[in-house]
């Protein structure tokens, strides 16, 4: 994910300042990524079978994932303005509804009594998550830096990633 910050004409700090919300927009999504990234890796760890709708799930995932470099790139170039900032939510809200539902569907794979599963539970931090993208969504057109903030509050609340599956792998 390279977003377009192009290189300032000007050689003080005060050049850069036009590219902050672009940066602080592009730090963001690629923590999600990483987040993303991690997590899904220990999910496909997880699964010892794959069939269709496994594989239609991840596509599904993947679709909403992809549309986050556009997302970042409109939030950041207009500074965090209403309707980017709720575009950017709705990606996140849908990315967190797909991943939600590749769990589900791998689940379905495994069985419920399958480590996967177990490992799961109640997906509390999921659920949270996604309440978290809704409530941001509409917050982003009273108060576009609290819905931000949202955002950066349930990245904070993945960003290690989730072990419970690891640690039932390992037991």
């Amino acid at each position: 994910m390279v977003l377009e910050m192009k290189v300032p004409h000007g050689t003080g700090f005060v050049a850069l300042q036009p590219l902050i919300p672009v940066f602080l927009s592009y730090v963001l999504s690629f923590v999600y990524i990483g987040i993303y990234w991690n997590n899904h890796h220990h999910l496909m760890h997880a699964a010892r079978h794959v069939n269709g709708p496994i594989l239609w799930a991840n596509l599904h995932l993947l679709f909403w994932l992809s549309l986050i470099p556009f997302a970042t790139g409109w939030m950041g170039e207009n500074h965090f303005a209403p309707w980017p900032v709720a575009l950017y939510g709705t990606v996140l809200l849908f990315a967190g509804t797909a991943y939600f539902i590749l769990t589900k569907t791998l689940i379905a794979r495994h069985g419920n009594d399958s480590t996967l599963a177990t490992s799961i539970g109640g997906d509390v931090k999921g659920k949270m998550s996604l309440a978290a993208y809704a409530a941001a969504i509409l917050l982003s057109f009273a108060q576009p830096w609290i819905a931000c903030a949202l955002y950066v509050l349930v990245a904070i609340m993945w960003l290690a990633p989730d072990r419970r599956i690891e640690h039932a792998m390992t037991e």
